[in-house]
């Protein structure tokens, strides 16, 4: 390893941790920096295995990060991709409500979008049919921001322009530990040390074992949850034709089982959400010491399963037995049937949760003289990378400058 201070090293090279390098490059081109991935290639985690959803912020609390970063990252996302010549699609969604239990929180729904400054428009059961021919519904909500692209290709291309403006890229580096200098911190990694004046942890579903190993002391502990999808044989995906949506149940931090066309043709079905006993655990077979432990000593997790233990339940029976899993999408689309999908590549995603096991429920950091870690970047993270990648710079900065 080069003796070279820098005057930042980012941690994790997702997408969150390259357009963080990427802001401090746009803000001070004369800033060192480093970035820091332990595995051999770059986005190889959540920023590689989603749905590609560019989410428009709907969902989220007006006036938080998550509705103001995905609003506005959408908006960025959709220009760097088509600066940069990547796929993409604006097509809209669908918010579809199937029960007349779930009107009011439809309504809920379109007055959150309205507060968070988005064009919604509301649908009658013959206009849901003029979007998506297939689906059957009471009443929905067209979402026209939504679109979807490739994030895997968009971490690619912040690669390509993080080289190009000289920052060091090192991969296969995992971090195993720090040292505090006066002026500097020693990240200690498996291939020796590197020196920085400030560490930024975008380590996603690592962060927080790499905040408590960094001074970081807190209550805000990382749940891996494994989201399992199918997809639509060829010759039965024009039963959908953009992005289908149900309406989620606030109480619960995922969107329900729903249906998303991809960039590539594909119809991509789920997920089911799952405890994962890995961090980066994407079968069923896939467990660890450190996940299992996890589980067993997280008080937060216990309390929350004992408060969601019937909706918990619920994803893991669908994880199970198919026909449950079929059963849900046929509230939105009634034509498919078991044999139409097959089997298609999980991901996981990293969910924040307190001792009291709530959940944290906006984007969060936590910061010293030294480090800026961010503890939650759940969904819409890959959406919001680029203004999220800003606040993590401005923080970074700030600090290098006092």
């Amino acid at each position: 390893m080069t003796e070279l201070t820098y005057d930042i090293a980012v941690v994790g090279g997702g997408i969150v941790g390259l357009a963080t390098a990427l802001a401090i490059t746009d803000a001070d081109s004369s800033r060192s920096v480093a970035v820091l991935e332990k595995e051999d290639g770059w986005g190889q985690h959540q920023t590689g295995h989603n749905s590609g959803v560019i989410h428009s912020g709907i969902y989220y609390q007006p006036g938080s990060y998550k509705a103001t970063m995905a609003r506005d990252g959408g908006k960025e996302m959709a220009e760097f991709c088509e600066q940069h010549s990547l796929p993409i699609t604006r097509s809209g969604k669908i918010i579809v409500a199937t029960e007349p239990g779930e009107l009011p929180r439809l309504e809920k729904l379109r007055e959150r979008g309205a507060a968070n400054r988005l064009t919604v428009r509301p649908l009658t059961p013959e206009e849901i049919r003029e979007h998506e021919p297939h689906v059957r519904g009471l009443a929905g909500l067209h979402v026209p921001s939504t679109g979807t692209c490739d994030f895997g290709a968009v971490a690619g291309r912040l690669v390509e322009i993080l080289r190009e403006r000289g920052v060091h890229m090192m991969s296969s580096t995992r971090v195993i530990g720090f040292s505090r200098r006066s002026r500097e911190v020693v990240v200690e990694t498996d291939r020796g040390e590197v020196l920085a004046r400030r560490v930024a942890n975008c380590a996603g579903l690592h962060s927080d074992r790499l905040a408590h190993i960094g001074g970081q002391r807190n209550d805000v502990r990382i749940v891996p949850f494994r989201g399992e999808y199918f997809e639509l044989r060829p010759d039965r995906e024009h039963l959908v034709q953009n992005l289908v949506y149900p309406v989620p149940d606030p109480a619960f931090p995922f969107l329900g089982v729903h249906l998303t066309r991809m960039n590539n043709g594909g119809v991509h079905i789920g997920p089911n959400a799952v405890l994962a006993f890995a961090r980066d655990g994407y079968s069923k077979a896939s467990v660890d010491w450190a996940g299992v432990r996890d589980v067993a000593t997280n008080r937060g997790l216990h309390r929350l399963a004992r408060r969601y233990w019937r909706e918990g339940g619920a994803e893991v029976l669908r994880s199970m037995i198919k026909p449950l899993f079929v059963r849900a999408v046929r509230r939105l689309v009634p034509e498919i049937e078991s044999a139409d999908l097959v089997a298609a590549p999980a991901g996981v995603r990293a969910q924040a949760i307190h001792d009291d096991g709530t959940l944290v429920d906006d984007f969060a950091f936590a910061e010293d003289e030294q480090f800026v870690h961010v503890l939650n970047a759940p969904s819409p993270a890959a959406t919001a990378s680029l203004p999220i990648g800003r606040e993590i710079a401005r923080r970074c900065l700030v600090r290098a400058d006092q």
